[in-house]
């Protein structure tokens, strides 16, 4: 049945090809009417993952707009049909976060959530991914980052090494004749309206996942058109997205989670004092880190470095699954640091080299975020959320440490025209959907997002972290969503729950 769907779905694009002129109709854009773009049916591209059916291509669209003479990109495409026969005429296309993430590579894991149960599923790999080379990988960075699990987090000696890795990338980048200004949420929201025109698909719907929602945010706002509804998983504004805005998701997950083990009464009783104990290791750690070796399945041994700054990084690892957080936390506060090295260092070993785009995040980030925000607007963001936090870790925004330092010495793109940053205001229905443990993208940016939005829906799944879709409620209600966007059912919402918390044994 998949066969004979997928050798359909091959002919209609064949045809659509066949039958549009190149770019499309303009659908209102001016800015696609002069630089047409065009889809090309091909082989799919050998980062498919295995098992994986799809008709594919690629979008031919120029590298920088503002010169459409220049050079071409080839954006890979997958079609994915639809897992059911009773399948839908519009279809979902697919944004996912990083910066940097290889939309292709991620399809196992949309699928395997049912999303296209009965529409198909449209995948671009972004301009700059892996599968829609030049890549703006950078084993540069990818090797930094093994590295700085043996150092201290935020130390400057550490800056230093991350700008040393951030300026090699970039200069072997530039060195290839890559124009790295070129790769932004600008002109991948335009790629994103060249491709529903270029596919002739009269109107489709759009899941994004974190940094994906920044993109569908800024595309259902410059190009409307054709867009049926929209699903934003983990959302990340552009008008508030700088390094210090990532603190208030921080602290929301932080609330959460430690109010969570307040609210299971077993947890209560062992881990009376949560909140205030994890509170205290970063003040700790920051003054006296500690260093310990673990073995990491698939890398075998490595040293391990805690000061404040990880083990604020740790607890965004964290959220994701947060049974044992309390012990976690108890344990380092009598000793012993086993557990939270070992999820420390788990988030780099073992590695990958070379398939995350550092260099589109840099390129975002170095233009759309730093900019429009100074490094005091920053630290004052930080002790808004954790006021007795030392300063050193504070100076540095989660995930994001020595940012600022890396766009103003190493990533040189100029800022972003301030449009960027303007509100989303629409009437296209939208799914805010968020976890109340998200780390990364709290929970209060779905609703922010959604106040400018008048015909949205807001849920937060109680004990979920960032990418709500992996939830079996959540992707239900995203389905559901999308077969009724002006009612989908949420009826399951009030029956999700954070996981038992791991009680340790009591001590003497």
């Amino acid at each position: 049945m998949r066969a004979a769907k997928l050798a359909v779905l091959v002919g209609l694009l064949a045809t659509t090809v066949a039958a549009a002129p190149s770019g499309a109709a303009a659908v209102g854009s001016a800015l696609r009417t002069e630089h047409p773009s065009r889809f090309v049916p091909g082989p799919c591209p050998p980062t498919l993952p295995q098992g994986v059916e799809a008709a594919c291509g690629y979008l031919v669209v120029p590298v920088n707009r503002a010169r459409p003479d220049g050079p071409k990109l080839r954006l890979a495409v997958a079609i994915v049909p639809a897992q059911s026969p009773g399948r839908h005429g519009d279809p979902i296309v697919f944004l996912p976060g990083g910066p940097g993430q290889d939309a292709i590579s991620d399809i196992p894991q949309i699928t395997a959530t049912g999303l296209n149960r009965d529409r198909d599923l449209v995948v671009m790999s972004q301009r700059g991914t892996l599968s829609s080379p030049p890549a703006l990988t950078c084993p540069e960075i990818d090797r930094f980052y093994q590295q700085r699990i043996g150092l201290r987090y935020d130390a400057p000696s550490t800056g230093r090494l991350y700008v040393q890795a951030v300026a090699a990338c970039h200069d072997r980048l530039v060195s290839e004749g890559v124009d790295l200004a070129a790769y932004n949420t600008t002109e991948s929201a335009a790629d994103l309206a060249d491709l529903r025109t270029a596919l002739g698909i009269r109107e489709w719907n759009v899941f994004s996942h974190s940094y994906g929602t920044e993109l569908a945010l800024t595309y259902m706002r410059r190009y409307p058109q054709g867009i049926r509804s929209v699903t934003i998983d983990g959302v990340v504004p552009p008008s508030v997205a700088t390094p210090g805005w990532t603190w208030s998701s921080v602290k929301e997950s932080f609330d959460n989670m430690t109010g969570a083990c307040t609210a299971q009464p077993a947890c209560r009783r062992r881990y009376p004092q949560l909140a205030a104990v994890f509170t205290h290791e970063v003040s700790r750690l920051e003054a006296h880190p500690v260093t310990t070796t673990v073995t990491v399945p698939g890398a075998g041994p490595v040293k391990v470095v805690l000061d404040g700054g990880a083990l604020v990084n740790w607890m965004v690892r964290a959220s994701h699954t947060p049974a044992d957080f309390p012990m976690a936390v108890d344990e380092l506060a009598h000793g012993n640091p086993q557990l939270v090295a070992e999820q420390w260092a788990s988030t780099r070993y073992p590695a990958h080299e070379g398939h995350f785009a550092h260099g589109l995040s840099l390129s975002v980030w170095c233009s759309e975020w730093v900019p429009f925000e100074t490094a005091r607007q920053q630290l004052t963001a930080g002790l808004r959320a954790f006021p007795t936090f030392p300063t050193s870790v504070l100076a540095q925004a989660p995930q994001l440490a020595f940012l600022r330092q890396a766009c103003q010495a190493a990533w040189h793109v100029p800022p972003a025209d301030p449009s960027i940053r303007e509100v989303t205001r629409s009437a296209i229905p939208t799914l805010a959907i968020s976890g109340s443990f998200d780390a990364q993208t709290g929970a209060v940016w779905g609703r922010y997002a959604a106040l400018t939005l008048r015909n949205s829906f807001v849920v937060t799944l109680d004990g979920v972290a960032h990418g709500v879709f992996d939830n079996p409620c959540g992707s239900h209600v995203i389905t559901s969503f999308y077969d009724d966007p002006e009612a989908p059912d949420t009826r399951c919402v009030a029956s999700v729950r954070p996981v038992p918390f791991t009680i340790g044994p009591g001590r003497s």
